[in-house]
């Protein structure tokens, strides 16, 4: 009878050969370079950087079943997660983070590990994806074969993958984000998704400034958790970003508001409106620019309550860290918006006059 280690053994064996074969695949030399190079200088296109994050993703989702979306959706959810809980930035075309002690496996005593077989008898996370012999944290197929490698214990259809997140970030919000976020990409099939739009037509009559953090007394005391802009009724509000529609209705403080969830795993909140756009509705795929609403004076009340202040959209900006979404001023982005917006206009207008 064979032992159930040595059993234990072979069957991991068996996995590193799979791996190797896997994630050993063709890949130009600029791709080869940047999966362990240092971050790209800020004159790097950014556009070159996304082209071949995209051709890594397709390769990984060729030799494992996964879909490039989801893999993309878990990539960009830790980039996220690195922001709101300044975690280390690392190096490389993936921002997936591993701790030290969860790639070699917590009793491992050489937190340095780099060898697949010790790191296995551990129950470390690392995995040789790159087929180099060694389990390196600071490489990006290792790094996707780790993670592509646990997700998929229970299979490679949408179903076994969630179960697979929960296994891997013990968190439904965590669940919920990454699969909101492959539908984001699945539907845009692109990972450039960065422009963004002012809320209301820039070419609107239309005032704002910095409220956030102001006292509220409707409903109890609180702070402004929000930038109002004061616009006549029926005015456009459109989605600043490219997102998914997460909440849509009714809300006691905000009237008829909606709330978008992009890819910085970013809540946008849009509230006061005097109606919704009828071709959307809840987890419907939204783009910068696309109409959700007009502004309106709605809320502070039963639903239909309006009249009670003058007409605005109150915006608000929400960050996930992975537990719970915490304000923050939207003001500045706001401000970035409405200039890059007035400055695609710009640019389009003298485009149009050279045709």
């Amino acid at each position: 009878m064979i032992h159930k280690s040595y059993r234990s053994k072979i069957l991991y064996m068996t996995l590193v050969v799979w791996l190797t074969f896997a994630f050993c695949v063709p890949v130009d030399p600029a791709l080869a370079t940047n999966l362990v190079s240092a971050p790209p200088t800020p004159q790097t296109d950014l556009k070159q950087i996304l082209t071949k994050r995209f051709e890594l993703f397709e390769k990984v989702s060729l030799f494992t079943g996964i879909p490039w979306s989801y893999i993309a959706a878990i990539d960009q959810y830790e980039r996220s997660l690195s922001i709101a809980r300044k975690l280390p930035t690392r190096q490389g075309l993936v921002g997936i983070y591993i701790s030290e002690s969860a790639w070699v496996g917590l009793l491992n005593p050489d937190k340095i590990d780099m060898h697949p077989l010790s790191i296995a008898l551990f129950r470390g996370l690392g995995k040789d994806g790159s087929g180099d012999g060694l389990a390196d944290r600071d490489n990006d197929l290792d790094l996707l074969a780790a993670v592509t490698t646990f997700i998929s214990a229970h299979g490679n259809h949408e179903e076994d993958l969630q179960i697979g997140l929960w296994d891997y970030y013990q968190n439904s919000r965590s669940v919920q984000r990454i699969k909101q976020f492959a539908q984001i990409y699945a539907a845009n099939g692109t990972l450039n998704l960065y422009e963004h739009s002012f809320p209301l037509p820039v070419r609107s009559d239309y005032s704002y400034r910095s409220t956030w953090g102001a006292s509220r007394g409707w409903g109890g005391l609180r702070i402004h958790e929000g930038t109002d802009l004061y616009a006549s009724y029926g005015v456009p509000v459109r989605s600043t970003s490219h997102g998914i529609i997460e909440v849509m209705g009714w809300n006691p403080f905000g009237g008829w508001r909606i709330g978008i969830r992009d890819l910085n795993n970013v809540y946008h909140y849009y509230a006061h409106l005097s109606g919704f756009n009828k071709q959307i509705k809840k987890d419907d795929i939204v783009k910068p620019g696309q109409i959700i609403g007009w502004v309106g004076s709605s809320g502070y009340g039963k639903p239909g309550s309006s009249g009670k202040f003058p007409p605005h959209l109150h915006y608000g900006l929400y960050r996930d860290n992975g537990l719970t979404d915490w304000s923050f001023d939207p003001y500045s982005y706001l401000r970035k918006w409405e200039r890059e917006e007035n400055l695609r206009l710009r640019e389009k207008k003298i485009k149009d006059g050279l045709q």
